[in-house]
Formats: structure tokens, sequence, C-alpha cells
């Protein structure tokens, strides 16, 4: 059974776990394959007893004291090894470890020969009126704190005893309860080991299947060869292509940034020269009336001649400042400028664009026919792998599984009501034991009861009441069937105890510590030419090293069962299913991928002579510093408001008279010009707007032109730079690329391997029901329902017998007080002791004979009184 359990198991793994590949990480990520189907097992190995787990653990501790030593590995191993008693000291070694259930089971065989003889010899002694026997008793001063002590003793063994009865009580039930309760447990492991074989083809069939998320993810890189492996490729080209592009692009963008601020600087001129010419007319005008005016004999006179000269001085800062009039023109670089825009250069650098994002295109069409070839080959791999699926007898092993399964089923079934029925007659004798028990308990605490209430402490012993008389026999028909049934119920003890100690120390201790485990484990200890029996018996190779504690572990931890019996050894589909054998052929098909890309032209021989045509458009020559000199430049020489202010204030120095109102007039008409010319120069928006609009656009042209011959031999370089990496240096790129798109691809499959490989470790055939047995039934059936059942019910038993020896001896001599005696103690020394009248109580005999003699004493006595 157990190598066709391995032959079932052998398709799981898509390589053995010990032969690792190495495994790539692929770029998109991990593949999700979902999770192996797999149902929760019902049994919980793990048994918890309730209140009765207290006495297992007060009978496990006494055990501990009997026997503290630890488990004799090297005995159990000689043993085994059928080498035990070869030398002396193996003897010594087994007594010294026994040493403890050997004293206890000495003691316990001294009880059984003793308490019978004993018992005997009393009967017989009583028989002869010793022992107790003679029904006399002879009166004493601390009678009755005697009889008190001894009921008090009686009482407290009987409670023990008691104790001990339902200690056994209850572990014989408990016995009872677990084994009619034990058949759910074993139709739950039966359950599971079904769960386990119906469960396999489904995780079989699951492993198989995600082989197609592989290839559906492989077909699907595959048909988006374009976007995959063209995009990688026009990536690293474009490294070098785009900035190549974009520099040209940029290009024909400043040549037309060029053309609008040629035609700026131009129409912002002439603007400028329109308003600064009218104002140098209209000063021009001003300081030539305002020089007549200086020129009249008015001025001659000694007090206006000096104010006239010094006016006659500052005429010449009545004049514009900024002449736009002189600036060069820019209409040559201008024409040169839309000669070159006749070009569509930025239409040109597009097309370069657009040819070499075609790149995914060309590489679908150029790798059409090779990846046909690779999806045929997917398509096999897949075939060959459903192949071997049906080529393998999973269904038939199967089925001998079920059937195996099924008729030890069955075989248990029809068997367990034998075996209720035997522990029904094990229940009914330790019952019955128990009941001996109770029995010599009830004549006790009869005894007790009796003896106490009808007892009367002013009768004498020869006139009890025959209630007490009643409980003094009780006391002793417990005491006679103590001696009859104390030896046998102590053989059982005995029996139980050395069986159910032993196994516990033996067997359930090592097992719960797994130290049974190492022994079983210990090389050629189960066959003398096998170092490992477990990987012998399965795989005829004992030299694997495969543990019954190891597979244990495993199993106990819900591992698959090839890892836990590590099945690679007996069925190795490594080399059915190894990467290498599938990814070869697919990496061979891709390798022979070759992308041509010669037919990307970034930019023609038309663009690239535009540009030298920009670059000699003479833009360079413009006089920059002439234009941004003027515009930094006032409008006027002079402030006119501040002119017309001092020509007003030195008009008002001359004498009153006509010279005086005409140059107050002439002052008047420059504060119009200023206020009608100057003033919307310098703030109305179309000046302003003018003169801004000539600074940007003289700023853009000289950094234009800055180097612009370099910047357009750069830009030329770049691009044939880019077309020569196309045109000769692409393969290269293509091979890397090509490579880590083929890595991509192994990549899916390298995952599946490795996704199969954890889900068998893991998941596939989790053996936790065949450590579920071995736990039900070591640890539960034969350690906690019986062995501890047992072990509780002679620590019961054991203990209520022992404690029959004090109650037989305070009840023997508690009986003496409750009885009715047939004489009694009497004073009859007349001349020293008086004696007492009958009324208070009759000191002398009873009886008118003692031990059947004529008592002539008793007789004179009272005739004298």
């Amino acid at each position: 059974m157990a190598v066709e359990l391995c032959l079932l198991l052998l398709l799981f793994c898509g390589s053995t776990i010990s032969e690792v590949q190495p495994i790539y990480k692929p770029p998109p990520g991990t593949l999700d394959f979902g999770f192996v189907p797999a149902k929760t097992y019902d049994t919980g190995a793990y048994h918890e007893p309730g209140p009765i787990g207290i006495l297992f653990k007060v009978v496990h501790a006494f055990l501990y004291l009997v026997q503290p030593n630890s488990f004799p590995q090297d005995l159990i191993r000689k043993l085994a090894q059928q080498k035990f008693g070869n030398t002396q000291g193996d003897y010594q070694k087994a007594i010294y470890y026994e040493i403890g259930f050997i004293v206890s089971a000495a003691l316990g065989l001294l009880f059984i020969l003793l308490l019978p003889l004993v018992g005997l010899c009393f009967c017989m002694c009583r028989c002869c009126d010793n022992c107790g026997g003679e029904m006399h008793q002879r009166q004493k001063k601390n009678a009755d704190c005697q009889r008190s002590c001894f009921a008090t003793f009686l009482f407290v063994a009987s409670l023990i005893i008691s104790v001990g009865v339902l200690c056994a009580y209850a572990a014989n039930q408990h016995l009872t309860n677990q084994v009619r309760g034990a058949k759910k447990l074993v139709n739950s492991n039966f359950k599971d080991l079904k769960i386990f074989l119906n469960d396999t083809p489904a995780q079989i069939d699951y492993l198989v299947s995600q082989y197609n998320t592989t290839k559906d993810k492989a077909l699907s890189d595959l048909n988006n060869v374009g976007p995959l492996l063209g995009s990688r490729v026009q990536e690293q080209l474009g490294k070098e292509v785009r900035p190549a592009l974009d520099a040209a692009l940029t290009m024909a963008g400043a040549i037309r940034e060029t053309k609008e601020a040629l035609e700026n600087v131009s129409v912002s001129v002439e603007v400028l020269q329109e308003g600064t010419e009218r104002l140098h007319a209209n000063l021009t005008d001003v300081k030539m009336h305002l020089s007549n005016t200086l020129n009249d004999s008015a001025c001659s006179a000694t007090q206006a001649a000096s104010t006239c000269n010094i006016i006659r001085n500052s005429l010449n800062q009545l004049n514009i400042n900024a002449n736009f009039s002189g600036l060069p023109g820019v209409s040559s670089q201008l024409a040169k400028v839309n000669d070159v825009l006749k070009i569509d250069l930025s239409s040109l650098v597009q097309k370069g664009y657009a040819a070499f994002n075609d790149t995914p295109d060309l590489v679908v069409n150029q790798t059409r026919n090779i990846l046909s070839d690779i999806k045929n080959v997917l398509e096999s791999i897949g075939s060959n792998i459903t192949a071997f699926t049906k080529a393998l007898p999973v269904q038939k092993i199967l089925a001998d599984l079920t059937i195996y399964l099924t008729q030890s089923e069955a075989y248990v079934q029809d068997y367990f009501p034998v075996v209720e029925q035997y522990d029904f007659y094990r229940w009914l004798g330790c019952l019955i034991l128990c009941c001996v028990l109770v029995l010599i308990l009830v004549f006790f605490y009869l005894g007790l009861l009796c003896g106490t209430c009808g007892y009367d402490k002013h009768a004498s012993p020869t006139t009890r009441g025959c209630i007490s008389n009643t409980g003094g026999n009780f006391l002793m028909a417990g005491v006679g069937f103590s001696f009859l049934f104390s030896w046998v119920l102590m053989i059982v003890v005995v029996l139980t105890f050395v069986t159910g100690g032993n196994v516990e120390k033996l067997v359930c201790e090592p097992f719960e510590d797994r130290t049974l485990f190492k022994v079983l484990d210990t090389p050629y200890l189960l066959n003398q030419h096998w170092r490992n029996y477990l990987s012998g018996l399965l795989f005829k190779n004992p030299s694997i090293n495969l543990t019954f504690e190891k597979v244990y572990s495993d199993c106990k931890e819900n591992k698959g069962i090839y890892t836990s019996l590590h099945l690679e050894h007996l069925f190795n589909i490594n080399e059915f299913l190894n990467i290498s054998m599938y990814t070869e052929d697919v990496a061979l098909k891709i390798e022979h991928i070759e992308i041509n890309l010669s037919k990307i032209i970034l930019l023609d021989e038309i663009g690239k002579e535009n540009l030298l045509n920009f670059s000699s458009s003479g833009i360079e020559g413009i006089n920059f510093a002439a234009y941004l000199t003027e515009i930094n430049k006032s409008v006027t020489k002079v402030d006119l408001l501040s002119f017309a202010n001092d020509l007003e204030a030195r008009a008002d120095q001359l004498p009153k008279g006509a010279l005086e109102n005409a140059l107050k007039g002439h002052a008047n008409n420059i504060r119009m010009i200023h206020n009608q010319q100057v003033v919307p120069l310098e703030q109305a928006m179309k000046y302003v707007k003018a003169r801004s609009t000539l600074n940007q656009s003289i700023r853009l042209l000289k950094r234009t032109s800055s180097e612009l011959m370099v910047k357009v031999k750069n830009v030329i370089s770049s691009v044939n730079a880019a077309q020569l990496l196309i045109n000769n240096n692409a393969s290269l790129v293509i091979v890397q690329e090509t490579k880590k798109y083929m890595d991509t691809i192994v990549g899916y499959f390298e995952q599946y391997i490795e996704w199969v490989k954890e889900s068998i470790a893991m998941e596939v055939a989790a053996c936790k029901p065949i450590a579920n047995v071995i736990d039900t039934a070591v640890d539960i059936f034969l350690c906690s329902y019986i062995t501890d059942s047992v072990n509780a019910f002679w620590f019961g038993l054991g203990g209520s017998s022992i404690f029959l020896i004090p109650a037989i001896i305070f009840a023997v001599k508690l009986s003496k007080y409750y009885r009715r005696m047939d004489t009694e103690d009497v004073y009859d020394d007349v001349e020293t002791i008086p004696m007492k009248t009958t009324e208070n109580g009759n000191n002398g005999y009873h009886k008118e004979h003692l031990y059947g003699i004529h008592n002539p004493v008793f007789t004179s006595s009272v005739e004298q009184w």
C-alpha cells in the first residue's frame, strides 16, 4: 500500500525538490496560479479528558515518583536487535530502570500472599476465643476515648477507600464512554483518508491545468511581441534617437521663433520710429522759436543778458534721447529665414518620429513566422504534459487504494461491535470489583452508623442494645469480606499497574516527546542490513536519509506527502518536466529572431540642408547692442516738465514785458508736448508693448544667434549618429533585448515549475491524515483512552485495597465496643472494695456462670446481700 501510495503522487512535481534550477525573476512579476483545491480534514487528533484529567495528572505524578528514570533507549535498541542479555550490565540496567515497578509489584505480591494467610490465622484465632474472639470486654477508664478514636480512624479510612472506589469507577466508566465514542473518531479518520485519496486527482489536474496559465501568458507576450520586444528595442535605441530628433525639432521651433522675433523687431521699430520722429519735429520747432525769442533785443539788456545766455545754452537739451531711426534694419535676415521656412522642417522631423515609432510593427512583421513556430512548441509542451499525466496509472492506483481503505473500514465496522461487547465484559468485571469494595464500605458505614447511633454509654457490655450489637456485626462482616476479596483486588491492581505503568513510561511518554521515533530511526535496528529502515522499505535503498521522526513531523505540519516521503527517490520525473528540455527549443527560436531597422530614416538631406541654411541666415550679424542701448534710453534727454518749469522760473527773473511773456508761452508749449507726446510714448499701451516686444525679440535673437552654426552642426551630428546606430549597431541592441524577452518567456515556465514544487511541498496531498491516524491510534486510543483509564483504575482500586488494612484493624477494635458481650469485669474483693448496687449499674457478673462453671462467689455475694 505504501509503495502504491508513493507511485500515486509521483506526477505532482515539475522537477525534484533536490534538483533546483536557477531561477530568473521575470520583469512582469509573478504569475497568479491561484490556490490548490483542498478540503479541510475533520479529525482533530487531540483529546481533552475533561475533569477526570486532574486524576490522570495525579497518576502521572505518582508514576514519576515510582519511575523517574529517563527512557532507556539503549536497552530498547538492544532488545529490538535481540542483543539484550549479551552482557551482565543489561540486566542491571533493566532492573535499575524497573526498580520502582519491581518494588511496588513485590509489595503487591506480599499483600496478595500475606493478607489471605493473615485472614485465615485471624479467623482460626478468633474461633479459639483469642484475638478478640472472646465475648468479654474489660472495663477501662479511657474506653470512650479509644472508641471515639477507632471510630474516627475507621471513618477516615472508609472515606479514603470511597474516594478510591469513585476514582476507579470514574476511570472504568471513562474508558467505556471513550470506546463507545471511538467509532466517531475512527470514521472521521477514514473520512479524512478518503478525502486524501479523492482530492488527489483534482489537485493533480489543477497543477496540470495551470500550465495553461503559463502558456496563455507566454502566448499573450508572443502576440504582443511588438509592444514588448519592439518597444524594448525602441526604448534602447530611443536613448540616442529621441534626443537627436528632439534637438532637430527644437531647432525647427527656433526657426519659427526667429521669424516671429524678426517680424516683431521690424514692426516695433517702425512704431517707435513714428512716435520719436514726430516728437523730434515738435521739439525742433519749439527750440527754433525759443532761439528766435532769445535773439530779441530785449535779451541784450543788462538785466536779461545773463538769463538769456543761460537759457540759450540749455536749448541743446530739447532733443529726443532714443533715436530708433538710426537702428539697422533686419529685413535681409527676415527674408533668408522666410526662405528657410519654405521647407517644413518640423514635418520632416515628425516623419522621422513616425518611422522610429513604427519599430514595434516592424518587429511584428519580421517575426511572424518565428513566433508561429514558438507557439507550436508551447502547444506541444502542453500536449506532452497531458499525455504523460494520462499515461500514469493514477486512477488504477487510486481505485486499489480506495478498495483497500473501504475493506479496512468495513473490517473495523464489523469488529467494532465485538470490541464494544468485550469492553462491556471488562466494564462489568471492573464494576464488580468496585461493587465488592462498595459492599465492604456499606458494612463499615452501616457498622459506624448503627454502632454510633445505638451506643449507650450507661449500658454495660453485656446489656448493649440490639442496634449497637448489629453495628458491631456489620463491622466484623466488613472485616470478613475484606479478608476474602482484598487479595483478589490486589491481583488486579498489580497486573494493571505493571502493564499500564510500563506502557505509559515506555510508549506514551516517549511518543509525546518523540524519543520513540529516535529509537525507531536507529540505524540497523529493524533490519540489520538496512541503515534506514523506512527508505529501505519504500525505495529498496536504505542509504536514503528518510526517518520516522521526519516523516511524522512533516505530516504533522500538513506538508505534502511527496516531500514527507522523499518520493523523488522512487520516481524522478525531473527528466520529463525539466525546464531546460522545453525552454531550450523556445530559446533557440527566439534567438533566431532577426530584425532589420535600416528602413527607418530619421532626417533626410533636405532637412539637414535646411538647418544649414538657417545657420547662415545672418541673424548673428544684427547689432543687438545698438538695439538694447536705444531701448534702455529715455524718450528725451531732459525731463520736459522740469525744463519748462525752469524756463518759466528764469522768465520770472526778467523784467516784466514781452520777453517774459514769450518765454512763459514757450514753457507752456513744452509742457503740452510732454503731455501729448512724451507721456504717450512712455505710458501708452501701443508704445509700451512695442518697446517690450522689441526688447524680448532682440534678446531672443541674441540667444538664438549665439553659436548658431555650432548648434546646428551638433544637431546634424546627433541625427547622423542616431541614424548610424539604427543602420549599423541596432543588431546588438536587438540581440540584448531579445535575450531579455526570451528570459521573460522562459521565466513564466520557471515560475510554473517553482509553484508546482511549492504546492507539492506544502499543499498537494497534504499528509495530515497519516499523522492523525498515528496520533489517534497511539496518543488517543492507546494512551489517552486505554492507558490513562487503566492507570487511573488501578490507582483508585489499589489505594482502596491498601487502606483496607487499617480499616480492618480499626473495625475489629471498634466492634468490641459495639457488640454485646457475654461477660464483663466485676470487682468481688468484699473486704476492701465496696460493691455498688445494681441500681447504679451492675459491676459484677451479669450471668451466674463464667465460661460454663458455677460461680460460688457470685452466689454467696447475692445471698449475703
